[in-house]
């Protein structure tokens, strides 16, 4: 994502966060105990990240400042309390762990579905609170109410479990960047892997464990930096250490996975106009349709890069092929994955604006086509980095998720699970220490103001869908 600053300022309060968050970037290699001062510690950007129909993940940072005044990252222990909404009792402590950190993860298990809960988490005796942000700080949200309310799981067994997930920009080395050198990016602190290598281990350490119990892995896009043969080898390497490509997980590549011309690519497969492509070399063919299917669950992983520049389409080939196989058989539950988003909301809620997304012309069509296909249920994309959903623009009973970036804050991925009556989404946040280390510190990125932009609302990375997928096994 290297999209051009939007119109529009941000209000007041979002600029003190700006300011207060910004202080992190100097800092973005530290987390230091000595040189702070441990009787002014902050318990500060709290989020309720994830609620399930059973459990629920709190993060939080601790900070206090250094000699000359800067907050920095400060260890300190992690407590939640909990207690019913309607109970005359205070919140009970469900969860404490003594190990010091800056950068707090409590996930909460045996919750009951569709029950409003109170909460409050602490460190250092201190009641987190959240960041100045628009998302954590509305009256409305749980961050601000201090208050949550489990999902109800659609009806019927649970069927599979899939994982959405994009923006791994394997190679980068600058977080955050628009134009040269601007805004402050972030950079890996010395001696540290690259992070986005830390952060696609976290990806799939998490997907693995039973409490994830990810059966297939979806990326949408944007594996590498600038799909350089190494970078595209070294990506494909690490997914396959972890699972077989077509079997464990599907990819689709991104603007950054393109063509490219230069001699650092000259080594790779020939693509039109004296490009080369490096990503045909290791994953597939420009413009070519994924196919998969799970239990009788149809998954199409659609290729919606151009040969250059950041926007999206679909060629010729590629969507009668994809025309076909909604045709010949219409109302198999089927879900898409493609880099791009595609409904005009998207567009002109993004910051680059319409040109960012699919083009126009190839968004119709695909909206007309999915109305044709009542089987459709859900389009993955990335892109935009931002957990968001947004409207269909044509009469389409499709869902148009936006998953936030895998590289940088938040730092995580969705995961589907699909019932015989419906399906949950639900986003995580990867959680290895030093995934939530490098998570916490691009939170400041933009000045601090991605939290507004890519966090999403509680209801965009937790909602609950009902649709009848009782033929599924």
């Amino acid at each position: 994502m290297h999209p051009r600053m939007s119109c529009c300022g941000p209000s007041r309060r979002t600029v003190l966060g700006a300011l207060a968050l910004a202080t992190l970037l100097p800092f973005a290699g530290r987390t230091e105990k000595s040189s702070a001062q441990p009787n002014t510690i902050v318990a500060t950007d709290l989020e309720v990240v994830t609620i399930t129909d059973t459990s629920v993940i709190l993060t939080w940072t601790t900070l206090a400042p250094d000699p000359s005044g800067r907050l920095i990252p400060v260890g300190a222990d992690t407590q939640v309390r909990i207690s019913p909404a309607d109970s005359a009792r205070a919140p009970l402590l469900v969860f404490a762990d003594d190990r010091p950190t800056p950068f707090h993860y409590a996930e909460i298990g045996g919750l009951e579905p569709g029950r409003a809960y109170r909460f409050e988490a602490w460190s250092a005796g201190l009641r987190a609170t959240p960041a100045l942000s628009l998302t954590t700080a509305d009256p409305a949200a749980p961050e601000a109410r201090g208050e949550f309310t489990t999902l109800v799981p659609p009806p019927g067994r649970k069927l599979h479990t899939l994982a959405l997930a994009n923006d791994v920009h394997y190679g980068e080395q600058v977080s955050g960047l628009i134009a040269g050198d601007l805004p402050p990016g972030v950079r890996q602190g010395p001696g540290l892997a690259p992070y986005p290598e830390v952060m696609l281990t976290a990806v799939l350490d998490d997907l693995r464990r039973p409490d994830r119990a990810a059966e297939l892995l979806l990326l949408a896009g944007d594996l590498t930096a600038e799909a350089s043969a190494s970078d595209t080898r070294a990506v494909r390497a690490r997914l396959d250490a972890w699972g077989a490509l077509g079997h464990d997980y599907l990819a689709v590549r991104g603007n950054h996975d393109r063509p490219h011309l230069g001699g650092e690519y000259a080594g790779c497969a020939p693509a039109p106009a004296d490009h080369h492509d490096c990503w045909a070399d290791v994953f597939s063919a420009r413009q070519e349709l994924v196919e998969h299917e799970i239990g009788g669950l149809r998954v199409l992983g659609v290729d919606t890069s151009r040969l250059d520049g950041a926007g999206g389409s679909i060629e010729r080939p590629q969507f009668d092929h994809l025309a076909e196989r909604l045709r010949a058989d219409p109302d198999r539950p089927t879900l898409l994955f493609g880099h791009h988003p595609v409904t005009a909301e998207s567009g002109f809620t993004n910051l680059a604006g319409p040109g960012f997304v699919l083009d126009g012309r190839d968004s119709a069509e695909l909206q007309a086509l999915y109305t044709r296909s009542p089987g459709v249920f859900l389009q993955h994309s990335g892109h935009t980095h931002r957990n968001r959903r947004t409207r269909p623009d044509a009469p389409c009973a499709v869902e148009f998720l936006e998953v936030a970036a895998v590289k940088e804050y938040p730092g995580g991925y969705s995961l589907l699970r699909v019932y015989e009556g419906g399906y949950m989404v639900n986003f995580y946040k990867t959680r290895t220490e030093d995934a939530r280390r490098w998570s916490a510190l691009t939170r400041g990125e933009y000045f601090g103001l991605l939290p507004d932009y890519t966090l999403g609302t509680c209801a965009d990375r937790n909602h609950v869908v009902l649709r009848d997928f009782s033929g599924l096994r």
